[in-house]
């Protein structure tokens, strides 16, 4: 799998201008300075932290601190070098703080209890706009970096290696670069990277999502996404079991329960789509197909958030369901309820 390569951004003209109006105090000039970098830097916290909440946390810790240290910014070196410093560091803090997050497939038999699992967070694709000043092989491969299956694989690595592989691998920062951020050697950087780098090597899937949805075209994308709402809407379960892989898996966490298997699955959707009215609406999150899903409510009289469901494409048919029972709506476009003569104007 290869991974976004986005070159630093020196320091320019503009940005030394800035820098300057910042060090006398300017907080405008320092959101200007600071304002390019920012989602980048949540998505380098969310790969470490599988989360978007403890992201935005290291974010905003970040640029605080950012903000009372500027007096000891190299100019040299530019902004952005040095905020991923203090963003990675701080970011390994607070992974060191829980353990790691986990999807339901992923957890072995003798795990914790579901009470203590740290459960993996999916991520709206708008926070991904800053990729989209990238060339196109580039914006796939940076959108490759936040897809599930490489984020749910990353949490089998140590913080740190974690951090060692996307520095070098995703960022392109020299060893070097990666040796003094964290305080390390170089040699202790490479061999970080290279404990990582077999980790990951047997826990990645052989084609990105990215990849996948390309090949598959727009055309046949959208297909396959209205027949796959039609049918969880319309009750068809056998149209459901028909577009899984024979070997599809379906959680959602928080639940610890998951399913594999076409015959495992059917039984869980007879039971899901056929006892309740549900609709679909399309959503964006980790670079893959989503939906966000709403289950009718007779006291409210209205259609209320049931999970946010991303999908693992293997060629037109769907490996794996992931949806995320908790998954905060709004932050992915997605309105808390929905009135019937709603729902359909905005299909």
């Amino acid at each position: 799998m290869e991974l976004d390569r986005t070159p630093a951004r020196r320091a320019d003209g503009s940005d030394a201008e800035l820098l300057a109006a910042a060090l006398a105090g300017d907080g405008v000039a320092f959101g200007r300075l600071v304002g390019p970098v920012r989602d980048e830097l949540r998505a380098h916290c969310y790969r470490i932290l599988g989360s978007l909440h403890e992201a935005e946390d290291a974010v905003q810790e970040t640029l605080d601190r950012a903000w009372r240290a500027l007096d000891r910014l190299d100019d040299h070196s530019g902004i952005r070098p040095w905020l991923y410093r203090i963003a990675t560091n701080r970011a390994l803090t607070l992974a060191a703080r829980r353990r790691r997050r986990e999807l339901p497939a992923a957890l072995r038999p003798d795990a914790a209890p579901a009470t203590e699992v740290a459960w993996l967070q999916p991520y709206p694709d708008r926070l991904m706009a800053w990729a989209d000043h990238l060339d196109p092989a580039a914006r796939v491969i940076a959108r490759e970096s936040v897809e599930l299956a490489f984020v749910a694989a990353l949490q089998h690595l140590s913080a740190r290696q974690r951090a060692v592989l996307l520095l070098r691998d995703v960022l392109d920062f020299p060893a070097r670069e990666v040796a003094d951020l964290l305080d390390t050697t170089v040699v202790a950087v490479n061999s970080a990277l290279r404990r990582a780098r077999a980790v990951l090597a047997g826990r990645l899937p052989d084609r990105t999502q990215q990849r996948t949805l390309g090949t598959l075209g727009d055309p046949a994308r959208r297909e396959l996404a209205r027949r796959y709402a039609a049918a969880w809407e319309g009750g068809d379960v056998e149209t459901l079991v028909a577009m899984l892989t024979e070997e599809a898996r379906y959680s959602m966490p928080p639940q610890r329960a998951w399913y594999q298997g076409r015959d495992a699955i059917r039984g869980f959707l007879v039971e899901a789509v056929l006892s309740h009215r549900w609709r679909f609406l399309p959503a964006r999150a980790n670079g893959q197909l989503a939906f966000g899903t709403y289950r009718w409510d007779d006291d409210r009289a209205s259609y209320l958030p049931a999970g946010l469901d991303l999908l693992a494409l293997d060629g037109a048919r769907v490996t794996e369901v992931v949806s995320f029972l908790d998954a905060p709506f709004p932050a992915f476009g997605l309105p808390d309820r929905l009135a019937g003569d709603e729902f359909a104007a905005r299909r």
